[in-house]
């Protein structure tokens, strides 16, 4: 015979998968707008989409109903991040006109074809493409908070409670992050692609 207690566990069980159910669909696009912008491609960026859903999934038991989702997405969607690139080789630079040196003598370096399809071509903007990569060379830390303040706009509070830090420091890092964005924008031109004279 079925105890009452487990019935209930079982109804609450499917409660709760109902409610994050609803809760990813709603916040899917934001969680991987945000990754892309912090990843800069679409396969890290749904990478880290994913395993920031997987662990909401296995520790939504432990969110707090009086706090915002989405704030407690991004702490994780950012814990997912900085592990990520814990994760990934650092790769030191190479010559394209370097041979590949092999068992059997050298050969010349080639390089796959990775351009965007057309699909992807017509999604990404120049304007955009320059961002990206702007935002591709800050270090993490500015970036995160660059992303969750100017494209998700989220107050200095929502900022610190995400990265798990203190006002000041989101505020130093929004300053500082903000201006390595308009360095490296303006480093080869204005923001609009004209070259500087």
């Amino acid at each position: 015979m079925v105890e009452l207690s487990e019935v209930l566990t079982d109804a609450a069980r499917g409660e709760a998968r109902k409610e994050f159910d609803e809760l990813v669909h709603r916040y899917h696009r934001q969680a991987y707008n945000v990754a892309y912008r912090m990843a800069g491609n679409h396969a890290d960026a749904e990478d880290l989409t994913q395993e920031a859903f997987i662990r909401a999934y296995r520790f939504f038991g432990q969110y707090r109903r009086d706090m915002p989702f989405e704030n407690w997405l991004y702490r994780i969607i950012s814990n997912a991040f900085i592990d990520l690139l814990r994760r990934k080789p650092k790769f030191g630079t190479r010559s394209l006109d370097q041979p590949v040196v092999t068992s059997e003598g050298e050969a010349p370096l080639e390089i796959a074809d990775t351009s965007a399809g057309p699909e992807e071509f017509a999604l990404c903007a120049e304007m955009d493409e320059r961002i990206q990569e702007a935002l591709r060379a800050m270090p993490a830390v500015f970036r995160i908070t660059v992303v969750y303040a100017d494209l998700q706009g989220l107050s200095y509070e929502e900022i610190a409670e995400a990265t798990n830090t203190n006002i000041g420091t989101v505020r130093s890092r929004l300053h500082r992050g903000r201006r390595m964005l308009r360095d490296l924008l303006t480093e080869h031109g204005d923001l609009f692609g004209n070259a500087t004279e």
